[in-house]
């Protein structure tokens, strides 16, 4: 309507307009319509497939949307992400068709994860236009990030007890040469599973590194490109060192320790590259000196141990760090009676939660292993 209103105008007299204010005015409307259309011509897609119908979008992000929807022949909702190929910054056709192989290898690997701790992957495919999905189980609860910023730092027994559980999602990913890559608080979600509560699901395995496919061929972080969230990035990862292993998801791990106990990120920086090079060179100050909360000595410990600058200086496996959190001693317990207590205090209708894209997950230049 915008060219035949301007036609109109002209026509009673108006001034004619600058050349790039009519280009500029008459794109506007017609890129938001096809921003508008992207919805729309997804949801046609899966209908096309015949097995899910979207129902509500629970969240979006960088890389795509993630809706409620059902299985037309089963009851059970699910939880369909929807990634959208073109906003990972692919250049090519090659890099694109690197991606797709990429996704399928990785999907097939992650539907193998038994770990009650790790989201269910239940189906997986690319539609006509290109557009990946993955269908994965609905939750109920929140993740880490929105815990700790809706209700503040949790004691130090409660952050044992869903660090363990995590440990055990990620004990048998590692198992079977798989890499997380991307473990912070907002990929791991504590929620009400059947008639337990506080249980902890780890998120976002669709883009997982594997062991066994980390050549030289891997377009999605050539190019001096790193792939993650600066705030939980471990320093050999941020220097872009070849031969990354399953330490680099403690590190993680350790800084969402450090998030639980404290409500503060482990470095805070102007930019994401200040933020990554505290990573590299900056000690942690100790939780319990950032927050002024008394934690025990064993539990600040375990989690310094995982900030270590060196891989070596961490704990060796996910499993050996579950162990050492199980032996911690606190004050008191977190028992299942006082999980439940606060969840029907605090949270009496649970919110579903996704099993979502990481919103927050980064594309940045890296900057050289000498570069401040």
């Amino acid at each position: 309507m915008w060219p035949l209103g301007y036609l109109l105008g002209r026509a009673l007299g108006n001034p004619p307009a600058a050349g790039h204010s009519l280009l500029l005015d008459s794109l506007e409307s017609y890129i938001a319509a096809a921003v508008a259309m992207f919805s729309t011509i997804v949801i046609r897609q899966l209908k096309e497939m015949g097995c899910y119908e979207l129902v509500e979008r629970l969240d979006h992000g960088g890389m795509g949307e993630v809706w409620k929807a059902r299985h037309r022949m089963l009851a059970r909702p699910v939880a369909v992400k929807l990634i959208r190929p073109e906003l990972l910054g692919l250049k090519s056709r090659v890099e694109a068709a690197a991606l797709v192989g990429r996704f399928h290898r990785e999907a097939q690997a992650t539907a193998v994860l038994h770990s009650s701790h790790t989201v269910a992957l239940h189906d997986f495919g690319v539609t006509s236009e290109g557009t990946f999905y993955y269908v994965m189980e609905l939750l109920e609860g929140l993740d880490l990030e929105t815990l700790v910023r809706r209700f503040g730092p949790v004691p130090p027994e409660r952050a044992v007890h869903l660090l363990v559980q995590a440990c055990d999602s990620l004990a048998e990913a590692h198992a079977v040469g798989l890499i997380h890559r991307d473990v912070k608080p907002a990929n791991i979600v504590a929620c009400r599973w059947g008639l337990m509560w506080d249980f902890v699901k780890v998120l976002d395995f669709g883009l997982v590194k594997a062991t066994w496919s980390m050549g030289d061929d891997d377009r999605l972080t050539s190019d001096g490109l790193i792939v993650g969230t600066p705030g939980y990035m471990a320093p050999e990862a941020v220097l872009g060192e070849k031969g990354l292993d399953v330490r680099v998801d403690l590190y993680g791990l350790g800084c969402v320790g450090y998030w639980l106990l404290t409500g503060e990120r482990v470095f805070v920086g102007r930019t994401p590259v200040e933020v990554l090079m505290h990573h590299v060179k900056t000690p942690p100050v100790p939780p319990s000196e950032r927050s002024g909360r008394e934690i025990p000595r064993a539990v600040e410990a375990l989690v310094l141990q995982r900030l270590a600058k060196e891989p070596d200086g961490r704990p060796p496996s996910a499993e050996w760090l579950a162990a050492r959190l199980a032996e911690c001693e606190t004050a008191v317990a977190w028992t299942p009676a006082r999980a439940r207590e606060w969840w029907e205090v605090n949270l009496p209708g649970a919110p579903t939660t996704a099993a979502s894209e990481s919103r927050t997950r980064t594309r940045i230049t890296s900057p050289s292993p000498g570069q401040s």
